[in-house]
């Protein structure tokens, strides 16, 4: 049952940001509920490269045959640059339609649009 704990809390993340994005109405909220859909997207991928007992790929002379794969490390790096530069983008937005409405409130911005 342990060996299943990382795909279990990759769920249990991938619910509570899917559950913050649907059902929150406030841009913020919005936001944080993506970045947490993003680090069960990152965790699903570190789980999926593991090997117990492996070494690191780098270390040529490590006495264990078994390597950890590199792929799903250098996907979860690209993946976390991507997640902070589209964090910083929709935050700038978020701020932006804060000075413009007065409000991060989806209902009233919608209600203000016309």
């Amino acid at each position: 049952m342990l060996w299943n704990l990382p795909y279990i809390v990759v769920v249990a993340l991938t619910m509570i940001g899917l559950g913050i994005v649907l059902y929150k109405h406030n841009l913020i909220k919005v936001l944080l509920g993506l970045n947490i859909l993003s680090s069960a997207a990152n965790l699903f991928l570190i789980s999926l490269g593991y090997r117990a007992g492996g070494g690191a790929p780098i270390y040529s002379l490590a006495p264990s045959t078994w390597m950890v794969l590199p792929t799903p490390q250098a996907l979860c790096l690209t993946s976390i640059v991507i997640g902070v530069a589209t964090s910083a983008v929709l935050l700038s937005f978020a701020i932006i339609i804060h000075k413009k409405y007065g409000t991060v409130e989806l209902d009233q911005i919608r209600r203000l649009q016309g």
